[in-house]
């Protein structure tokens, strides 16, 4: 993967992901009745959704940040990264074990399963380019 695709990947999902806990922090009400499936998932909670907001506002300040810190990008993005695998794989045990149905895994993918994944692609990239940097420097 190249450097710039690398990093842009990195700030689109960024932004997407500061924007996500922007609206859940300004607005947790239309969240909750705006994103697919959340209204099955259990009753409106302000206070819970305002603290998921806020880890969204780290998780895209983390790939933004590492997109333009070469030093720090393998560390914030791997995670950040860390935080979104668990969120996929909790949202693949509630399918799992019967609280969701098997419906819920392509309505969540784009949302959920899909940004775990970009995230360990570009975290793997970053350590190695961060490998690659320094052997060409050594």
């Amino acid at each position: 993967m190249s450097r710039t695709l690398a990093l842009n990947t990195a700030r689109l999902m960024g932004a997407g992901l500061l924007a996500n806990g922007i609206y859940m922090l300004v607005s947790p009400g239309s969240w909750y009745l705006a994103v697919p499936g959340v209204i099955t998932t259990g009753p409106f909670n302000q206070h819970f959704l305002r603290d998921i907001g806020f880890i969204f506002l780290l998780l895209g300040l983390a790939f933004l940040t590492g997109a333009s810190r070469p030093d720090a990008r393998s560390i914030l993005w791997s995670t950040a990264t860390f935080w979104l695998c668990g969120h996929a794989l909790f949202h693949l045990w509630e399918v799992g074990v019967g609280i969701c149905g098997p419906s819920a895994i392509p309505r969540d993918f784009p949302a959920v399963t899909l940004p775990a994944i970009i995230g360990v692609v570009l975290s793997m990239w970053s350590v190695r380019d961060e490998r690659a940097v320094r052997a060409s420097t050594a």
